[in-house]
């Protein structure tokens, strides 16, 4: 039992799961170009909304013939205006591993009252996606940012498939390799692996999504801030950086000053490899340790940057508590701040490791998560 504090201690405690940390070295005087106090639709307004959208499809390698646009309310605004304004042309499918996948479900069978199939796992596994009829429109998270589990890769999607996936991608954009044929509507916002600031989100359409946008009437009436189209045509301006409303400059330049770093440490690969070597510190460390596991059941699904934690020590006999006075001792000792599971999801913990975070520091957090976790033993058998 460690009972001596870690000598080591990360230099950013900073593990929350969204908004997530800012990019190494950042400081406000990053953003001293933002066109503070001018439109959004002057010409330096437009060029930088346009410069995001641009430098967003170089690094994400996006296709040419994709749409991408800045739209309102973070990822679930562009979750919601897809949803909105796609569905209903043909039958659904709702894939849910985790409660942000839970509240499509609902927003689709509760809301929009489609009848809808509905396929879900329990929390550290997805579902089948060999088992999906694709010739519905599906909807699904690529990673699960409340269960810690991904969709290792995008060949179960046919290619032939009639109907349009719908992917929640916001905690898998830059960290992860979105197959983009294979996905028709893409969702995400700034706020996560890029540790850009809250608000904004970005809905990335294919041509097929275009199509049915421009060939399909939704049944329902569509809010202002949902309508994709005028006059049975896509609206372009928006997928140009003629936002629906008024985005902040300020997250606009914010954006820009992350994606030029993603640039320059070697655009998505670079991305990757970080996030991918954040949560193998983690795997490596928890590797032989018999009191703590990786939420997820499959490590091929496992998540590179929302990693989820449970606490497998069987003298635990109120886990929920257990693993909050964790987290509240980790944040108390100033070494992991936000860093508890989400509420909804199994009690432990949730160790964001997307590309902004820094190896060494989840490296160094680590061996305070055992001496946390050492600590609350030694309270319960004090107790007891």
């Amino acid at each position: 039992m460690a009972t001596t504090a870690p000598a080591a201690r990360p230099a950013n405690p900073r593990f929350s799961s969204g908004p997530c940390a800012k990019i190494p070295g950042f400081s406000l005087d990053m953003l001293a170009d933002a066109p503070l106090g001018r439109s959004h639709r002057a010409t330096v307004g437009k060029a930088k909304l346009k410069e995001a959208i641009d430098l967003t499809r170089e690094i994400l390698g996006v296709p040419a013939d994709y749409r991408i646009g800045i739209v309102p309310a973070s990822d679930t605004g562009a979750v919601e205006m897809a949803l909105w304004s796609l569905l209903g042309a043909r039958p659904v499918e709702m894939l849910a591993w985790e409660s942000f996948g839970e509240g499509w479900v609902t927003d689709v069978v509760k809301q929009l009252k489609l009848d809808a199939t509905v396929k879900k796992a329990p929390y550290g596994e997805i579902v089948d996606l060999a088992g999906v009829d694709y010739d519905k429109d599906v909807v699904f998270t690529w990673n699960g940012t409340t269960s810690g589990v991904r969709v290792p890769n995008g060949d179960a999607i046919p290619a032939t498939r009639a109907g349009l996936t719908i992917c929640d991608a916001t905690s898998a954009a830059f960290a992860m390799d979105l197959p983009w044929d294979k996905l028709d509507v893409t969702t995400f916002s700034w706020q996560k692996v890029l540790g850009g600031e809250g608000g904004h989100g970005v809905l990335i359409l294919s041509p097929r999504a275009v199509e049915r946008l421009e060939s399909y009437t939704p049944a329902w009436p569509l809010p202002k801030i949902f309508r994709l189209t005028s006059k049975g045509k896509i609206s372009e301006g928006i997928f140009v950086g003629e936002t629906i409303n008024t985005p902040s400059m300020l997250c606009v330049e914010d954006y820009l000053v992350a994606l030029k770093w993603a640039k320059s440490i070697g655009g998505l690969q670079g991305l990757i490899a970080r996030s991918e070597a954040n949560a193998k510190a983690i795997a490596d460390y928890i590797a032989a340790k018999g009191w703590i596991a990786n939420l997820a059941v499959d490590p091929a699904t496992a998540s590179c940057t929302s990693v989820c934690l449970k606490f497998t020590d069987p003298r635990i006999t109120d886990g929920a508590t257990f693993a909050k006075n964790v987290a509240k001792r980790l944040e108390k000792e100033g070494v992991a701040l936000d860093a508890g599971a989400y509420r909804d999801a199994p009690p432990g913990l949730r160790i964001w490791c997307g590309a902004t975070v820094e190896t060494a520091d989840v490296q160094a957090l680590m061996p305070w998560v055992e001496y946390a976790f050492d600590a609350e033993i030694a309270a319960l058998t004090k107790s007891a």
